[in-house]
This record gives C-alpha cells, sequence and structure tokens, in this order.
C-alpha cells in the first residue's frame, strides 16, 4: 500500500467513526433529523397511548418492518456477491482490471473488497437488530393496557418509544452503511477516488441532516409538538 492508500483509508475510519460524534454535537448545537425524530416518535407513541383502536400505529410499523426486510434481503445479496468474488479466486479479481479499476496486488485489491464488505456486514448487522427492536415495538403496541391516568399513559407511550427510537436508529445506521460501502468501492479506482467518495458520502449525510428540507421541516414539526406538551403539562 502507498502513502495516499494510508491517507484516503484513515480518512475513511475518520468519517465513518466520527460521524456519530458529530451529529451528537449538531443536536446540541442547531438539532439533527435523527434527533428531531426522536422527539416525533416520543410524540407518536403517546398518541397512540390515547386511541382505542390501534390498527393505523401498527400498519405503519409494519411497513417499518418490511423496509428494514428488504435492506437486509438486499444487503446479504449484496454480501454474497462481493464475498463471491473476494474468495473466487486470482481470475475473479484480475477481471476488475478490465472495467477500469487500478492495476495492484492481489492482496491489496482483497484489502478493498475486505473494506466493502465489512461496510455491508455492519449493515447486515444494524438491520437484523432493527427488525428484532421493531418487533419488540410493535409487540408493546398490540399490549398498550387501557389505562385511564394521563400519568399511565405517558409512562406507557415513554417506554414504547424507548424500543422504537433504538430501533429506527439501528435502521438508520443500516442505511449508512451504504453510503460508506459505496465510498469504499470507489478506493478500487484508486486512493484518491477513496477520499473523493468518503468525502462525498460523510457531506452528503451530514447535509441531509442537518440542513435538507426535510430536517428542516422536521425540526419545526418537533418544536410544535415540545410546545404542545409543555401545554399539556
Amino acid at each position: 500500500m502507498t502513502a495516499f492508500d494510508w491517507l484516503g483509508l484513515a480518512l475513511f475510519f475518520l468519517c465513518w467513526l466520527g460521524y456519530d460524534p458529530l451529529l451528537r454535537l449538531l443536536a446540541h448545537r442547531s438539532g439533527s433529523l435523527n434527533s428531531d425524530m426522536l422527539t416525533v416518535r416520543h410524540a407518536w407513541m403517546t398518541a397512540m397511548t390515547h386511541r382505542e383502536i390501534r390498527l393505523l400505529d401498527s400498519q405503519l410499523l409494519g411497513h417499518s418492518i418490511n423496509s428494514g426486510s428488504f435492506f437486509a434481503s438486499s444487503n446479504l445479496l449484496l454480501i454474497a456477491g462481493v464475498g463471491g468474488i473476494l474468495f473466487g479466486g486470482d481470475q475473479a479479481l484480475q477481471g476488475f482490471t478490465d472495467v477500469g479499476a487500478e492495476a495492484v496486488p492481489i492482496q491489496l485489491l482483497e484489502a478493498k473488497l475486505g473494506l466493502v464488505l465489512l461496510c455491508l456486514a455492519r449493515g447486515l448487522l444494524d438491520f437484523i437488530w432493527s427488525i428484532r427492536q421493531m418487533n419488540y415495538a410493535l409487540a408493546l403496541i398490540g399490549a398498550a393496557p387501557e389505562v385511564h391516568t394521563e400519568a399511565d399513559r405517558m409512562a406507557f407511550g415513554e417506554a414504547t418509544a424507548q424500543v422504537l427510537n433504538p430501533a429506527l436508529g439501528a435502521f438508520s445506521q443500516g442505511v449508512r452503511g451504504y453510503y460508506f460501502a459505496l465510498a469504499a468501492a470507489a478506493w478500487l479506482f484508486g486512493p484518491l477516488w477513496l477520499a473523493a467518495g468518503v468525502l462525498s458520502a460523510f457531506s452528503l449525510l451530514v447535509w441531509r441532516q442537518s440542513a435538507s428540507p426535510a430536517a428542516r421541516a422536521i425540526r419545526t414539526a418537533r418544536r410544535l409538538l415540545e410546545v404542545n406538551r409543555e401545554r399539556q403539562t
């Protein structure tokens, strides 16, 4: 590996591991889409406890479970494809040079594909854990008792939100794995492509979390929900 390869790899792990701390910093300063959604889901689960028929809540969560299952299945297929090439012998690996990939030793090419495989495998684990937690939340919605005191309703909604929020947080992490897998795949064309791919993916993720139209709209909705909660208390 050249010095540029090491620098590109260091930048990759810096952005990958530093993304969550940066989101927490943004959440404290101006808010981020993920942190705003914590409040929105909490309000959803609180509203759920006030409904006698919770079919809509179950359908909405069922849609999220189906989405998680779709991404997990797609992720597994990608892992199988990359793994088949990685362990398919020198002939399968050498075929990359025919599509414009950088001509490098086989060991380095294996490392590049291994990085893609690592991102996809981490994403698959996130999707699996997300689906399990969403099923737990679905069970809580189905088991929601017919409580009559506001304090009990709030407590049950809070408990359900504490399961649902990590579930959909894991889903977001799994989707993020696709971004970094694409950045890792850019390494096949050289270290400069890796650096450009990492910075592009990282910048796009941060923009979508903090400055995209969806993030601004959800931030406004979160503030309205917080005002409504304060009025109720």
